[in-house]
This record gives structure tokens, sequence and C-alpha cells, in this order.
């Protein structure tokens, strides 16, 4: 195939190829970056194509592959490295303060919305919550498991919405 012939066959693929482009780029203006690439490629590497096989199929695949390594390099690139020595200080607690009167405040209205909520809910939550089993809570109340299960769920949802209201 002379250099006229194939230049000729680029140009007619190129319709065919917009459509994949945008498909893989989701973005006209990406696509055409990407169209372009893929032209720019195939032109400087035509001794690569071997005479009698698809073009289009090779310049599917190399546009595939274009986009797979800017993708990932994208990726490189928007992917933070931390390269200081001291890395223990990042997750160091001792610069840490606590506000100690936000949190009591917080545990206060936690506990005034438990201890808003009925007793036969409550109950069992609470054996929940303390590390008990669903069949050991059933065992100790003389209840079934599934009333255990939804009562605990029922309290679950009434703190839920409690400390929903309450902003937390």
């Amino acid at each position: 195939m002379t250099a006229l012939e194939f230049n000729s066959q680029l140009a007619q693929a190129i319709k065919a190829l917009k459509p994949f482009a945008v498909r893989l780029t989701k973005d006209l203006e990406d696509a055409n970056d990407l169209l372009q690439d893929t032209m720019y490629k195939a032109f400087t590497n035509q001794e690569k194509f071997a005479d009698g096989t698809n073009l289009k199929a090779w310049l599917y695949t190399i546009m595939k592959n274009t986009f797979i390594t800017n993708y990932q390099r994208m990726v490189r690139r928007k992917t933070f490295i931390d390269t200081t020595d001291n890395l223990h200080y990042i997750n160091s607690t001792a610069s840490i303060s606590q506000n100690i009167g936000v949190s009591s405040l917080a545990m206060q209205e936690i506990t005034e919305a438990l201890d808003a909520l009925d007793e036969v809910y409550r109950t069992p939550f609470m054996m929940y919550f303390k590390g008990f089993k669903y069949h050991e809570i059933a065992e100790r109340l003389g209840i079934p498991i599934g009333t255990v299960k939804n009562r605990i769920h029922i309290a679950r949802k009434e703190l839920k919405d409690k400390l929903l209201k309450l902003g937390y």
C-alpha cells in the first residue's frame, strides 16, 4: 500500500472512529484529542501496519490503547504520594486536643435519646450493644429471636430519627 492510499484510508476511517472516541471519553473535546492522537500514531507507525489486514481494527486498537495509557497517566498524576521520612508524625495523636465539652454534651443527648425509648425496645437494644447475641437475648427475655431482632431494629430506627433531629 502506498503512502497516498494509506493516508486516504486514514481520512475515511475518521468518521467511523469518532463515535468510539466519544464513547470512551464521554467528552467531545477529549474525543477530538484522542482521535488526533490516534491518527498521529497511525501515521507515524505506518510501517507497522500489515498490508491486507483490517485498517479500522488496527486504528480501534491504537485508540483504545491510547485512551488507556492517557487514563492511567491521569490517575497517576492525581495520586498523592507522601515521601516524608517521619511518617509516624502524620497519625500521631500527641498533638490532638479534644473538646470535652462537645463530646460530653453529645453523650448526654445520646443518653437522653436512649432513655426516651420504650423499655420494651431499649432493653434488647442495650443487651445487643453490650455484646449479647440474638439467641442469648431471646433466652434471657423469654421472647422469640425474631421479636428480638425486630425490637432492636425499631430501637435503632427511633434512635436514628431522634439523633437526626438533634443534628447528629
